[in-house]
């Protein structure tokens, strides 16, 4: 492993432009299961039924049932280890954007501002009625949380039936075209549109670098260095390693 986190951050220094794509992986070590995991809320709650923009029109009160179970879950999430090192890698200059699949904000907790999220945000609640917006945290004592002209509230997340944002993706698609390095974080990259991602930034010359507790279609096919395990333990050693390098190049070339 120690050869394995040489490799990726000599490979991350090197890049003019490096990206992170993660998903759920990275904050289950926050307390944030995996939907679709077996236990999940998918296994509780038929997302057909529970998740699609059709049903919240229809019932908001019922599909409000399992929002407010999983904003619980994120509201009592913290950023963990590695939320806290990719915002540092951040501030550093070695990581320039976030694509993220997952809607709990833990990356912006952290520190991280340049995010790009494909399926929203549980931080914010809209009005489907008028278009007013509402921080989370000042309806969170209403269940279900109302618009001051009567309409229940909408969680600023992407329902199934709903399109990803286009800026979001029109983004992320240039600047996977124009990366040196991505970052594959706590996802198999197999749902649409995270799973372009991947092959759009090699086929522009990317080395990839994937942090990942099992191995994935993407390890054996175009991942350049696979990091076997969890990101929080994983994610700041890269950190680390980059600034003992940089250490050594200021003590090397005396700058």
């Amino acid at each position: 492993m120690k050869e394995q986190i040489r490799e990726a951050a000599e490979i991350i220094v090197r890049s003019s432009l490096t990206l992170a794509l993660t998903g759920a992986g990275i904050s289950v070590e926050s307390g944030i299961p995996d939907f679709r995991s077996p236990g999940g809320l998918w296994s509780i709650y038929d997302p057909a039924e529970y998740a699609s923009i059709t049903s919240f029109r229809a019932d908001p009160e019922k599909v409000w049932k399992m929002a407010r179970e999983m904003t619980q879950l994120v509201d009592e999430a913290k950023p963990n280890s590695a939320h806290i090192a990719m915002a540092d890698l951040e501030k550093m200059g070695y990581l320039h954007h976030i694509i993220t699949q997952n809607v709990d904000n833990l990356h912006q907790e952290a520190g991280s501002k340049n995010v790009i999220e494909y399926h929203g945000n549980t931080a914010t609640l809209t009005c489907i009625r008028c278009g007013k917006r509402y921080k989370s945290t000042d309806k969170k004592d209403e269940f279900p949380p109302r618009c001051r002209c009567g309409q229940i509230l909408k969680p600023d997340v992407v329902f199934f039936g709903e399109a990803i944002p286009v800026k979001a993706l029109n983004r992320s698609f240039e600047l996977a075209s124009q990366a040196g390095a991505l970052m594959i974080v706590g996802t198999s990259a197999v749902v649409s549109p995270a799973n372009t991602i991947p092959s759009i930034a090699k086929q522009n010359g990317a080395r990839l670098i994937e942090v990942n507790k099992e191995r994935t279609h993407l390890t054996d096919t175009i991942t350049d260095v696979f990091l076997q395990g969890n990101a929080g333990a994983i994610m700041p050693r890269i950190v680390e390693e980059i600034r003992n390098k940089i250490v050594q190049d200021r003590e090397k070339f005396g700058f």
